[in-house]
């Protein structure tokens, strides 16, 4: 048997895999992303890139409804835009086996919000299962697709974060091919509407009841015994992991299977301990449902409702429940690193936009996405960020709030392109109709960068690749009915100055396309620039652009420190020059024809 190292996500594509899957659909956001990238390796799977992640559900509930093996993979929050179809699809008897696979995020790295996935489980009447190693993370998606087929139920996959990333080593296996009848015509199990989806809540209820009992039996919920021990801790996931390598002196029953819970297992266990421990990462589900049934434990006592549970954390409670641990306290040193605010890449386009916007006296509506950093020093622009798409209606609403204050600052909301047809479409037609004075910059840099470079549908208009499926996004906005639509190269810093200064001034709707491409995931490189420290006054007015290649360095000879650019992360975007007010910043183009001086 092969044996090879993977991520926790390179495991789950290597399960769906293993296991016959023929379709798997996804909408890029950390820490799932690596998922779709991972399947894209096996041919014989269809992968798609859906514009959202409700779309990337549908697909692949189509696959499932034709008897094609299927999975969905998107993070936490993509989870709540996929919900309406979710909630919908749960009631039906799945035909092929159907997974879905979210990650969330404790501790927030890459997130909005810190939602627990769990709840949605109990919510949707499905089966959940818990992976804590990326092994699990195989195994249980080739189990989950096959629970699916057997009890008609759709199954979450719930990872984290840590989880998605760490590697370890995995047992490969071959793949197993499975049948696919296509489609059947069934009305009643497939068209919720009354009276078919009344007839659906009895189905999922006695679902649930058969789930229950697989639960009580399942080899997901493993008993680890320590004889002598008057302490039962239940946990799932990486804290599992983290709780062994404590060596804790007490027995600990790991659940892979979270919901249903194995109740009544649990139930007998505890008997035989003087008291029973829920370690669980985000909100206390575990803990409260075995309260519900009268099963004394407690938890959240002990250990924290946000964050991750990391060895540390979990020392700490188990300290404070008088649980011993025998495996010694690791002495780290602190980190003599400077922390480092996080900054957009040299020659990113939406540099110049935020500068524009802080000399500006507005309101600033933003959204998510790599201009989400436009909130950190030294732009400070953004003034709210909410979820994927919120700005357009948030700004709305906003303009009419305004009609009753005294004094109000110019409206202005960024939306990326990726965002624009993930969630702003809608957004943007309700707008169309607005009477309020609002200015909407679209930053279009071609690419869902934030989550690696996923192509967006304006990313042809950039390669000018004929084969890629393109739109423009002027033209559909103009289609919408909005006339006061500008493209502009954000790299023409006065001419970008204008065009948003006069745009704000104007009555009704103004919307503005920055049609720059991502440095980052593009390579734009041109002729690097440099200053000239005998020009140079030192005002730091290119610092205040937060470029990576811009410092202040003290020259030879030269006692006053001087602002200096590294040519080997310049890319030659022109912004810095652009905002010197003595001219000190050249292209070095100039030192071939014999200009300037360095």
């Amino acid at each position: 048997m092969q044996k090879v190292v993977m991520s926790g996500n390179q495991a789950v594509a290597r399960g769906f895999w293993e296991a016959g899957g023929v379709v798997a659909a996804s909408y890029p956001g950390s820490p799932t992303v690596e998922i779709l990238e991972s399947v894209k390796a096996y041919k014989e799977i269809y992968s798609h890139w859906a514009m959202n992640e409700k779309i990337a559900l549908e697909i692949a509930m189509g696959s499932s409804m034709a008897g094609g093996r299927a999975m969905a993979s998107m993070k936490h929050v993509g989870l709540n835009i996929a919900a309406d179809p979710f909630m919908t699809f749960t009631q039906t008897k799945t035909n092929g086996g159907f997974v879905l696979v979210v990650g969330d995020d404790p501790g927030l790295s890459s997130s909005q919000n810190e939602q627990d996935t769990r709840v949605y489980a109990r919510f949707a009447n499905v089966a959940l299962l818990e992976p804590s190693t990326p092994q699990e993370a195989k195994d249980f998606v080739k189990l989950g697709l096959s629970l699916s087929e057997e009890n008609g139920t759709p199954v979450i996959i719930r990872l984290t974060s840590n989880l998605c990333h760490s590697r370890g080593v995995v047992a490969l296996s071959e793949r197993e091919e499975k049948d696919i009848p296509g489609f059947v015509k069934d009305q009643p199990r497939y068209n919720m509407l009354p009276p078919h989806a009344n007839r659906q809540q009895i189905f999922m209820h006695e679902r649930v009841l058969k789930l229950q009992g697989y639960a009580e039996e399942s080899p997901l919920n493993v008993l680890v015994p320590r004889e002598g021990s008057d302490t039962l801790l239940v946990t799932s996931s990486l804290p599992y992991c983290y709780l062994m390598e404590l060596k804790p002196e007490a027995s600990v029953l790991k659940l892979g299977m979270t919901f249903p819970l194995p109740v009544q297992k649990i139930r007998q266990l505890s008997h035989n301990y003087r008291q029973t421990i829920v370690i669980e990462e985000l909100v206390p589900l575990v803990e409260q449902e075995l309260k519900a049934a009268g099963i004394a434990v407690k938890g959240k006592d002990y250990f924290p409702f946000t964050g991750e549970l990391t060895t540390d954390v979990i020392r700490a409670g188990l300290i404070q429940a008088e649980v011993e641990c025998s495996a010694p306290q690791a002495t780290v040193e602190p980190s003599s690193s400077p922390r480092r605010t996080p900054m957009l890449c040299a020659g990113c386009p939406h540099r110049p936009i935020f500068d524009v916007l802080r000399e500006a006296d507005v309101t600033v509506i933003g959204d998510i996405g790599c201009y989400s950093l436009g909130i950190l020093e030294p732009f400070e622009v953004l003034n709210t960020v909410i979820s994927m798409g919120a700005s357009l209606g948030m700004i709305q609403g906003v303009a009419k709030a305004h009609r009753y204050a005294d004094k109000v600052r110019p409206l202005v909301a960024t939306i990326g392109d990726g965002t624009f047809f993930h969630s702003g479409l809608s957004g943007f037609a309700d707008l169309a109709r607005t009477e309020e004075n609002i200015t909407i910059i679209v930053l279009d840099n071609r690419t869902t960068a934030m989550t690696g470079g996923q192509s967006t549908p304006t990313t042809r208009d950039y390669l000018k690749d004929e084969s890629l499926y393109g739109m423009s996004i002027a033209e559909i906005l103009v289609a919408f009915g909005i006339r006061d639509v500008q493209e502009i190269d954000q790299f023409h810093l006065s001419k970008t100055r204008r065009v948003i200064s006069e745009a704000m001034e104007r009555d009704g709707l103004s919307v503005i396309i920055a049609k720059r491409p991502c440095a980052l995931n593009f390579k734009v490189v041109n002729p690097h620039f440099f200053v000239d420290p005998e020009v140079c006054i030192g005002c730091r007015r290119c610092i205040q652009v937060n470029c990576p290649p811009i410092s202040m360095h003290t020259y030879p000879g030269i006692d006053d420190s001087k602002s200096f650019i590294d040519p080997k992360m310049c890319v030659g975007c022109s912004v810095c020059s652009q905002v010197c007010p003595v001219k000190a910043i050249k292209s070095s183009a100039l030192l071939k024809k014999g200009g300037g001086s360095k």
